[in-house]
């Protein structure tokens, strides 16, 4: 059993290193990079969450965000950040940024050198998530309102491109603003979901990475 820490101004890395050390031990298996929780070491979680769910930052379970949204569980970002294999300098998408939180972890990964592109479709997360971005210091994101399940085509091409809500299929515009070599994690399906990781070759190629939950994606090509 792990002790309990109260969450103060003094020990938010503390409690961020015990949930990394969790999240190690937990899903282990390669699912998590050592590289992504190192990310996830230095994103200070509680900024992305409602003030009266501070003490609840870094546990390993979604939050409610309102709006009928959530941030998602930290496993879960680990996971579908390490399944795109993310070095420095690179462009991203993010479709659903929700709070923030998983554009704040692509931005550790990508670096100063890279951007991220967050899409979120309610104005007011996406302002809710501007001020957390700034809050915690990220000056590599850009937070856009729009229907996400179109893209943001004037940054194209991406070499990577994650979505945060399960789609009923995968969105033909994401498929075209994905760089030929790139990678897409997508939860599909409405009531049983799965989780995606689908390559852009010569032919697009998509393998199974596990049942997930996730919102509804909501746009033109989502329900």
């Amino acid at each position: 059993m792990t002790d309990t820490i109260r969450l103060t101004d003094g020990n938010s890395g503390r409690l961020r290193g015990r949930l990394v050390d969790q999240l190690r031990r937990q899903i282990g298996g390669g699912y998590i990079s050592e590289q992504v929780l190192a990310a996830m070491g230095n994103v200070p979680r509680h900024l992305f969450v409602r003030e009266s769910d501070r003490a609840n930052a870094y546990e390993d379970y979604p939050l409610s965000i309102g709006h009928g949204q959530t941030i998602s569980a930290p496993h879960m970002v680990g996971i579908m950040c390490s399944l795109l294999e993310i070095e420095k300098g690179m462009k991203i998408l993010e479709i659903g940024g929700g709070s923030g939180y998983h554009a704040a972890v692509l931005a550790e990964l990508t670096g100063p050198g890279g951007v991220v592109y967050s899409i979120e479709r309610v104005t007011e997360l996406a302002e809710f998530a501007r001020q957390n971005l700034t809050d915690a210091g990220y000056k590599n994101v850009i937070v856009t309102t729009g229907d996400g399940t179109l893209g943001l085509s004037e940054h194209a091409p991406y070499d990577c491109i994650t979505v945060a809500c399960a789609a009923p299929a995968v969105p033909q515009p994401l498929v075209d603003q994905l760089k030929r070599g790139g990678r897409m994690t997508i939860p599909i399906g409405r009531y049983t979901q799965e989780l995606y990781l689908v390559h852009k070759n010569d032919v697009i190629s998509k393998e199974k990475s596990g049942g997930v939950v996730f919102v509804p994606l909501i746009g033109e090509y989502g329900f």
